[in-house]
């Protein structure tokens, strides 16, 4: 049996970073009710987002290439599907106070499958990121003739310092810049689009590089409108990240919080749908004026176009159109940064166990969207666009499917648990779906199904995990959807101090930790690395693998894939999965680019998946062995903590013995002491007696000489007793001597004691009284030595501490026992000293 190691519990100290929730936002954590005060506040930094241009340069690359028919309908197809996909994920985020992460955990990934969508939100906000900036760029390029390389450089930078305050800051440059973004936003599109009529009615004729001559509609070309646009799925989670500070609903007013949450959260793509139709038109615009196709679907020059038509002045409209852009980048690009840092957080704390704070992953989301500007991404937004939504609609389209299906159903708990204490660390009702969907999609974008699956691919994903994620729910009960009851803790306490970092949370954000014996928050919870999840059973990602191997495979191929050979194949297959499909996503892309070419492209990648298949062997074989390593140090340590536990429990049982032995020893002290003590008190009282007829007999005192020497003889007999006693005491510290009852004649044992105490009692001028019982039996079993020491002693105490009255012994005997009462007329033990007695 191995025993498991035992965790010491120790206070975390956060760094500065992490301990202040100013730049923290509570990332990785459940918003707290404190921090949940003004709806207007949240609203209105909600909408900063939709100030984002990849909207118009979407619209104007789709309108470009597809024509007016297919691109209108695609974005108004888009906005309904977006308003009823975030309509749910709005509310559940809002009403449990979670963000996009957490509320994923709790909605069918589990605690480590949300991993997965940990990252896919972190790319989708560093790849809106650098599109953004990138634009910002071209606009600092423009108006102040700065090296494009340097602008980015600019463009990527200048959010820092906002973002990382989170929501307290990012509010306040909301509000500040929220009306020059409305009135910059709407006043050209207006304008031109009332003053000129003729191009706005060309533009809805336009038929676009791809499309029919006559602008007719095309479904092939208007489902790759839409499967581009699908890539803005996550854009929902940006909001969510700032509606988790809603007040709580029961707290606020209905009107208002709802019109914040609609407004703000799927009501988002209201406006965005204006400003897709709104590119859609500038770069028509763009083309009339004679702007080449690949600078028509930049907004810089769009907006510069259409302030020139406005303002009819070259100078004020490249002035104007740099501020709008300016102000719209760094209004979506520090709600990029903001939800990266709090989506990377989420994805490296459940991997490393550790979280040096939001802020550090703000600088290196950041700094991973300047690399992609830097090599030019926003020259290949559409590929990179169409394949990141299939990954993206897999992960929506399960997460809306839990929300709306299998929450009404039963299948899902009602409530969004988000606590890894409470959660398996994988749930097949998310991750199956997504990996259905991915897969799907997948074989969809590369035409094993046809060219309509090819071009909707992003559907394909999107439809196959909405579907896929009700029947695993059903097929597995929704049983791994928590992993114990949150019922340990009490469900009234408003808030509870962590035992690890000993600050307070609300009851919402602590779990009870049996490893620590005590309350533990999430955060605490999350890095927390040596538990091995022992407060639950059966919920760790391999223990979940192996048993589904187990249940599906035979017993024999179960164990062999529980080997070292078995670990090192599983991700070596995996690795190379992820491969070919990178691999055969980059040949899909370039080959359609360069038909000439597709023999050296699909050689050059061959001989790159053959060096990767070497590197992803090394690494998958170093992967298991240390695995091993660790597992063989866990088992060690558990050996070792064993033992020395064993050896502390013995040094325990040896302190308590000794323990005993001083307290026996200490009894044994004190009770000699006081037999000492008694000792001395009754060998008074028989050489009192001899004393008293020594000095009778030499005052000639006339005393029956018979009476004289009995006394004697028996005050001698109990000195002689006195002796014994002392010597008994010596054996039986030695173990030497064995206690027996003896047969005592009771009634001379009596008269014995009487005529010692009768003559002390006369001499001090007060009656002795002796009442013996008329059943007295002539002989009883007892230990005459002792029972004569008590007697002596309490007679000896009633007559020295009696001046006046008398002392008295009364017997009875009944049921062969026998009780002796001895009373007197003395002072007696004044009542403060009673309860001390003994």
């Amino acid at each position: 049996m191995i025993t498991r190691q035992r965790i010491v519990r120790e206070r975390r100290q956060y760094n500065q970073w992490v301990a202040s929730q100013t730049l923290e936002d509570y990332a990785l954590r459940y918003t707290a009710g404190r921090a949940r005060k003004s709806a207007f506040r949240v609203g209105n930094t909600a909408l900063g987002p939709v100030a984002f241009l990849a909207c118009e340069a979407i619209g104007g690359a789709i309108t470009i290439a597809y024509g007016f028919q297919n691109a209108v309908w695609a974005i108004a197809a888009f906005a309904v599907l977006m308003f009823l996909i975030g309509l749910p994920i709005a509310y559940y985020a809002a009403r449990y106070g979670v963000d996009i992460d957490l509320l994923t955990r709790g909605a069918g990934f589990g605690y480590m499958g949300s991993t997965l969508t940990s990252l896919i939100y972190a790319s989708f906000t560093f790849l809106l990121f650098s599109i953004e900036a990138s634009i910002m760029s071209v606009a600092l390029h423009m108006l102040l003739g700065i090296p494009l390389a340097v602008a980015h450089v600019i463009s990527s930078l200048v959010v820092i310092p906002i973002a990382l305050y989170g929501i307290s800051l990012i509010s306040r440059v909301q509000l500040a810049t929220q009306p020059i973004w409305l009135a910059l936003q709407f006043l050209p599109v207006a304008y031109v689009a009332t003053s000129g009529r003729a191009e706005f009615a060309a533009w809805t004729g336009y038929a676009g590089s791809q499309g029919h001559p006559d602008g007719s509609l095309d479904f092939l070309l208007f489902g790759t409108a839409a499967s581009m646009l699908l890539s803005l799925l996550p854009q929902i989670g940006e909001q969510v990240d700032y509606l988790r500070f809603l007040p709580l609903r029961e707290r606020s007013s209905k009107v208002g919080w709802w019109a914040a949450l609609l407004g703000c959260g799927p009501g988002w793509v209201l406006l965005g749908a204006f400003k897709l139709l709104a590119g859609s038109f500038l770069a028509f615009l763009c083309l009339r004026h004679g702007i080449a196709l690949e600078q028509a679907s930049q907004p810089s020059t769009m907006y510069f176009v259409a302030f020139e038509e406005t303002v009819r002045s070259p100078a004020w409209a490249l002035v104007l159109a740099g501020l709008f852009v300016v102000v719209c980048q760094l209004k979506i690009n520090v709600t990029n940064a903001y939800a990266g840092s709090i989506a990377w957080s989420n994805f490296f704390s459940r991997l490393t166990h550790s979280h040096p704070g939001r802020v550090v992953w703000l600088v290196f989301n950041v700094v991973l969207a300047l690399l992609l500007m830097e090599i030019g991404v926003f020259r290949i937004i559409d590929g990179i666009l169409r394949i990141y939504a299939n990954f993206a609609a897999g992960w929506i389209g399960a997460l809306v499917a839990d929300l709306i299906i299998n929450k009404p159903l039963g299948l899902s708990p009602k409530g969004i648990e988000f606590k890894r204490a409470h959660l398996y660390d994988v749930n097949p009702v998310g991750v199956g779906a997504l990996a259905v969907s991915v897969l799907a999609s997948t074989l969809a974008f590369l035409g094993i199904f046809g060219t309509g699956a090819q071009i909707l691919s992003p559907f394909v994903a999107l439809l196959a995990a909405f579907v896929t994620a009700p029947l695993i729910a059903l097929a597995t009960r929704g049983r791994y959807y928590l992993a114990r009851p949150d019922t340990d803790l009490p469900a009234d306490a408003p808030e509870i101090r962590c035992s690890i970092c000993e600050n307070t949370f609300e009851r919402r954000d602590v779990a009870l930790c049996p490893a620590y014996s005590g309350p533990i928050c999430s955060l605490c919870c999350t890095l927390e690395a040596r538990c091995r999840d022992m407060c639950k059973t059966n919920s760790r990602a391999a223990e979940q693998l192996a048993a589904f191997l187990r249940k599906v495979l035979p017993a024999r191929v179960a164990a062999t894939l529980n080997t070292r050979a078995g670990h090192f194949a599983g991700l070596l297959l995996f690795f190379n999965i992820a491969v070919v499909l990178l691999l055969s996503f980059i040949y899909r892309q370039y080959s359609g680019v360069a038909p000439a070419g597709r023999e050296v492209i699909s050689t050059t990648l061959w001989l790159v998946f053959l060096c990767l298949l070497v590197l992803s062997g090394v690494g998958a074989w170093l992967m298991v062995l240390a695995h091993e390593s660790r597992r063989a140090a866990e088992r060690e340590s558990a050996r070792q903590t064993a033992m020395l536990m064993e050896e502390i429990e013995a040094h325990k049982r040896t302190d308590a013995a000794l323990q005993r032995a001083k307290e026996v020893a200490e009894a044994a002290n004190v009770a000699k002491t006081r037999y000492v003590v008694g000792i001395s008190h009754e060998i008074r009282t028989p050489l009192n007696s001899i004393f008293g007829y020594a000095q009778l007999l030499e005052r000639g005192a006339d005393i029956p000489a018979e009476n004289a020497a009995r006394v004697i003889r028996r005050s001698s007999e109990h000195l002689t007793n006195l002796v014994d006693g002392l010597l008994d005491i010596s054996r039986i510290e030695n173990g030497l001597l064995r206690l027996n009852r003896d047969k005592v004649r009771l009634p001379e044992f009596l008269d014995q004691l009487v005529d010692m105490f009768r003559l002390q009692a006369a001499a001090k001028g007060i009656a002795f009284r002796y009442r013996p019982p008329g059943n007295l039996p002539d002989q009883v079993h007892t230990d005459q030595k002792r029972l004569r020491q008590i007697l002596i002693n309490l007679l000896s105490n009633a007559i020295k501490y009696t001046e006046t009255g008398h002392a008295s012994l009364t017997i009875r005997y009944r049921s062969e026992v026998a009780e002796f009462e001895i009373s007197d007329t003395g002072m007696g033990i004044p009542k403060e000293d009673l309860e001390r007695v003994f």
